[in-house]
């Protein structure tokens, strides 16, 4: 998901600059919808709640490789603490899949990453 945004932002000639962090504000704004919104229509279509626990999961393992990898230059506690939330989304994900959890805390988790991508929350 988040190579076919980047590949989405650059291929269009006409699509305004964005810097790494707009572009990865915009992945976990979609995450976030498509999550929210999956949610609250589970009792309908429990697949597009799958389908979007599925996609967020894919976001997270992205990011969790990405602040693994010795060559990110992210301070050491901020990685930590990323990957740690990518530890807890994906056992939450399972537990909103099994019936016991809701989806609401993914969705406050992602939001809480929105608003530290915007400097308006300080770490996640």
């Amino acid at each position: 998901m988040m190579n076919t945004l980047a590949r989405d932002a650059y291929a269009r000639a006409d699509a305004p600059a964005r810097n790494p962090r707009a572009t990865e504000y915009e992945l976990f704004a979609r995450m976030t919808r498509a999550l929210s919104m999956a949610w609250s229509h589970r009792e309908q279509n429990f697949a597009g709640l799958v389908s979007a626990l599925h996609d967020n999961g894919k976001m997270w393992r992205t990011l969790a490789v990405d602040v693994a990898d010795i060559g990110n230059e992210l301070p050491s506690p901020l990685r930590a603490q990323l990957f740690y939330l990518y530890e807890f989304t994906t056992d939450h994900s399972r537990k909103v899949l099994d019936g016991t959890a809701s989806a609401e805390v993914l969705v406050d988790i992602n939001t809480a990453v929105m608003r530290g991508l915007r400097g308006q929350g300080g770490e996640p």
